[in-house]
């Protein structure tokens, strides 16, 4: 077999070459970790080529490589023959025959070439493909160079127009801003101008003949005068300042005048006119209205927008204050000189037509100034919106005239009632009433009732205070005024037949019911006596009970303290209060006396403690304090001082120049002192009561039990002198304790009572006419008279014997108490 042709040195060379890439230690084209980790993840993919199919199937059995398998589903060639000329086929070698070995190696070496070339033709196609792939990446590369830099031509161009627009830009902004800047300050030089530019338009309608201050323009000329004004003196450092603001002052002045001309003369022309249909300027109540108020009215919408305008203003300038002032003074002038006439002969009118009946003059008076104050208001709101006190002013001017007519009047009015009614007119009728429900408009009206009241309520209390000492104090009591128990009898007797009367005659009226109702007393409290003891309703009227059977002095007060209570102020009714009850108890209890001379002890105690409890009920309604602080000077420590200073021995210490230098000593000593004490006139009667009814008492203890108070007034002294070391005694041995005698003292008494009780009783039911108040003053007698006899009981017990005691035959505690049940 000849041998192999030697390699191509073309091939050995790139082999070489490729040997040198990864060759250690320097390797010509080293690979990084990732790489050489991919050349060895397609090396392990190579080892499994599966073999060739050209490769016949006679060699398959002897390739025992487990890379070499076959896919049982490749396609198995007939015969290795048929393998064969394919194989030459594909080498051109078909027609030649391998004989030799040169030929075997020659068509080896070309198998060899062979697959080396179809081994590395996907390589080389690759390669192929990549180098057109680079050829297109450099001319897409140069064409992107060439592209960038027209851009980078283009952005400096950008650059450039975008520098030189931005500058244009700028300017112009700045421009547009010192536009606005210039066409606002020229505007604004425009608007202050403008106030100035006001002056001649302003100075021309004002000296132009035909303006009229209701023409349409006046109006607003006015506003821009205003408004100039008010900017030039917002901004004093204008140049030609004062000059333009007196000039526009001058302008103000003007309009003004206009205003105040026009409003004048209105007002004026009015009262001429209403004064030539009524020269005598004393029209009569009917056309008073139609005449002053109807006209005015019908005026008022000619001057009201102006005068709106002047009030709107007012606040802002003085120039309109002082228009507005004046144009109040003309229209107040030509109301009063409207008004005063008038309202005079209406009062005068009045006076004539009510002489006698003070209270109706008053309170037709009044109610005329009333209609005229309300008037007056709604005419002045006619044409002013804003109040102004110069109204008030005149209105009191005009009841003025009202109050000069009233005064003399009044204070000649003597009599409490129509005092008292006039201070309730005032009062109620025109302050709380109508004042209270207008005060706005009646506010004058007010000033001038609450004078008159208080002139009213001064009378008033002069003439209480003459009353008190005329009426109460100075009182002489008739013979009719002392017949106690007398008239009390009579009146009983006239209630008892008309009480028989009535039972026969029931279907008609109680003519005792209405005959015992005193119609003066209705504004009082009835008197009920006792009722404050201890009330009980009470069936039937007692004739002491009656108002007209009460003593003069204490109707009088209680009439005058009724008048008084609503009239007065609160501390000048305590101390009338005080005066007026001091008086009334001073006069019952000479009354008492008087009584007590004529009749008999009892009816004096009795009629004294009725009235007193009379008094008492009756003030008790009145919510006030009774009570009036006096101040007294005390010159106890002065007249002292004045004896030691006036003894002989102070005359060597007049000159001492020491504490103890006389007249030293006598100006700090005899300082009067200043002492105030209460006076309360409701503990006052409290306290009369207590002492009549503890006389009347005593005095009812003494006439039943007088003669055992004296028997147990000796033992209580027989006793007191043993106790003291006296002698020792034995009362039954006493010629004054005799049972016999004791006997006849007893039974003195117990006939006694049993004679005089029924007698007091009628007397306590005659003046007192209440249960109640008859036992509860009875009380204390009964319990007197039942304490002596337990008393004696128990001294009879203590010194007798039982053989004295039924000889003494003293009364039992049950004999005596059923005696004194008697009055129950």
């Amino acid at each position: 077999m000849a041998e192999p042709p030697p390699p191509e040195p073309a091939g050995r060379d790139v082999r070489d070459r490729l040997s040198l890439w990864d060759r250690r230690p320097q390797p010509a084209a080293p690979l990084s970790d990732r790489q050489t980790d991919s050349v060895l993840e397609i090396k392990a993919a190579a080892e499994n080529l599966p073999v060739p199919p050209e490769l016949p199937i006679e060699d398959l059995c002897s390739l025992t490589s487990p890379s070499l398998t076959v896919t049982l589903t490749a396609a198995v060639p007939e015969s290795t023959e048929d393998v064969l000329l394919k194989g030459f086929a594909v080498l051109g070698m078909e027609d030649e025959r391998i004989e030799t070995a040169q030929q075997f190696f020659s068509w080896f070496a070309q198998v060899q070439a062979q697959m080396d070339q179809d081994e590395g033709a996907k390589y080389r196609q690759m390669r192929d493909y990549l180098s057109g792939f680079q050829e297109q990446c450099d001319a897409i590369l140069n064409d992107v160079n060439s592209a960038l830099q027209h851009l980078e031509s283009l952005q400096k161009q950008y650059l450039f127009v975008s520098t030189k627009t931005g500058t244009l830009h700028e300017a112009c902004e700045q421009l547009l801003k010192e536009q606005s800047e210039l066409v606002d300050l020229a505007e604004n030089i425009q608007q202050k101008l403008s106030y100035f530019n006001e002056l001649e338009n302003i100075n021309t309608k004002l000296n132009s003949p035909t303006l009229s201050v209701n023409s349409e323009g006046f109006i607003p000329m006015l506003a821009k005068l205003d408004d100039s004004i008010a900017y030039i003196s917002s901004h004093p450092n204008f140049k030609d300042y004062p000059v333009y603001l007196i000039k526009f002052k001058q302008c103000l002045s003007k309009a003004m005048h206009l205003i105040k001309t026009y409003t004048v003369n209105t007002l004026q022309n009015l009262t001429s006119q209403l004064m030539k249909r009524d020269p005598s300027a004393v029209p009569n109540s009917d056309n008073a209205f139609t005449l002053f108020y109807v006209k005015f009215r019908a005026a008022a919408p000619k001057v009201r927008t102006l005068i709106e305008q002047v009030e709107q203003r007012s606040e802002k300038m003085p120039e309109y204050q002082q228009v507005l002032n004046e144009i109040h003074q003309c229209y107040l002038d030509q109301r009063e000189l409207l008004l005063g006439p008038s309202i005079a002969s209406t009062v005068t009118e009045l006076t004539s037509q009510n002489n006698r009946d003070h209270c109706a003059l008053v309170r037709s008076g009044c109610a005329f100034m009333v209609h005229v104050c309300q008037d007056e208001h709604q005419l002045y709101n006619e044409f002013f919106t804003k109040p102004t006190p110069k109204l008030d002013e005149l209105l009191e001017k005009l009841c003025l005239s009202l109050y000069d007519v009233l005064r003399p009047m009044i204070i000649h009015v003597i009599h409490l009632e129509t005092l008292s009614e006039l201070c309730g007119i005032l009062k109620n009728e025109m302050l709380e009433d109508h004042v209270q429900n207008n005060a706005e408009q009646l506010g004058a009206f007010a000033a001038g009732v609450k004078q008159m009241l208080e002139d009213v309520q001064e009378r008033l209390v002069y003439r209480t205070h003459i009353y008190i000492q005329t009426d109460i104090t100075g009182y002489k009591p008739a013979p009719g005024d002392l017949a106690y128990p007398d008239k009390l009898e009579m009146m009983e007797q006239i209630a008892q037949s008309l009480k028989e009367e009535q039972k026969k005659l029931p279907s008609e009226a109680s003519f005792s019911d209405v005959r015992l109702e005193d119609p003066e007393s209705c504004n009082l409290v009835k008197s009920g006596s006792a009722e404050s003891l201890n009330p009980r309703h009470q069936t039937t009227i007692s004739p002491a009970d009656l108002h007209g059977m009460w003593y003069p002095t204490v109707r009088r007060t209680l009439v005058c303290l009724s008048k008084l209570y609503r009239c007065i102020d609160r501390a000048v009714f305590q101390g009338l209060s005080q005066e007026a009850l001091s008086a009334c108890i001073h006069s019952l209890l000479g009354a008492a006396d008087s009584i007590s001379k004529n009749k008999t002890q009892v009816d004096g105690q009795l009629f004294l403690i009725k009235h007193l409890l009379i008094l008492r009920e009756q003030i008790a309604p009145f919510h006030t304090d009774f009570t009036i602080k006096e101040i007294s000077l005390d010159l106890k420590k002065t007249r002292d001082a004045a004896f030691k200073i006036l003894n002989p021995k102070a005359v060597s210490r007049f000159f001492r120049l020491n504490s103890n230098n006389a007249l030293i000593q006598f100006l700090l000593e005899g300082t009067p002192e200043i002492r105030e004490h209460y006076i309360d006139s409701k503990k006052d009667v409290d306290r009369h009561l207590k002492s009549a009814c503890e006389q009347f008492i005593q005095q009812q203890t003494r006439q039943f039990i007088e003669q055992l108070e004296e028997f147990m007034a000796k033992v209580a002294a027989l006793k007191t002198m043993a106790t003291q070391g006296g002698p020792k005694y034995s009362l039954s041995q006493q010629p004054w304790a005799q049972p016999a005698k004791i006997n006849d003292l007893v039974s003195s008494t117990y006939k006694t009572i049993k004679t005089k009780l029924p007698s007091t009783l009628r007397s306590m039911s005659l003046y007192l006419s209440n249960k109640d108040t008859e036992l509860i003053l009875f009380k204390p007698v009964r319990n007197n008279i039942q304490q002596m006899f337990q008393k004696l009981h128990a001294l009879l017990k203590e010194e007798f014997s039982n053989e004295d005691i039924q000889i003494i035959a003293c009364p039992s505690m049950e004999q005596v108490n059923l005696l004194l049940s008697m009055s129950k």
